[in-house]
């Protein structure tokens, strides 16, 4: 989990992979797409992210990035946050969930103008490509990443 004392190279979270069960270390930030070290499927990306570090766990990521801008005391951020981890894992090796505490995070907070909590981006190199507030189902927060990467593609 990053925090402000960490760097997103030493942080990382242990996921399991669910092609072959095995446990492999995903680092917050790194090039490429992360893959099972075994079978090589591909693996759900979840990182924290925070004011020092998003630029390098966020923008710099070679996939579309989810930004789940949350709070602790948030009971519907409490709520979104399991749909999230879902749909990273439904859309491993195509998206990236970056998740920021807002309270921990302020600069990233006005930045991103937050007004409610949950507010969901959706950043294709940095640039906001969606945007939404409020918590939904997996299956809605599915279909709108989906459409957005959709929408982005069928872009010139």
């Amino acid at each position: 989990m990053s925090s402000p004392e960490s760097s997103p190279e030493s942080s990382s979270r242990v996921v399991r992979c669910t092609e072959c069960g095995k446990s492999n270390r995903v680092p917050a930030a790194a090039a490429g797409k992360p893959r099972c070290g075994s079978c090589k499927a591909p693996l759900p990306w979840i990182a924290d992210a925070g004011d020092a570090d998003f630029a390098l766990v966020a923008e710099q990521a070679g996939l579309p990035v989810l930004v789940d801008l949350w709070a602790t005391w948030c009971g519907p951020c409490r709520m979104v946050s399991p749909a999230l981890e879902q749909v990273a894992a439904e859309l491993a090796g195509r998206i990236k969930l970056v998740k920021v505490d807002i309270d921990r995070s302020p600069s990233l907070a006005r930045r991103f103008e937050v007004q409610a909590v949950p507010t969901l981006l959706l950043l294709d190199r940095g640039r906001i490509i969606a945007r939404q507030a409020g918590a939904a189902s997996a299956p809605v927060l599915r279909r709108w990443v989906e459409t957005a990467l959709a929408d982005r593609a069928a872009q010139p």
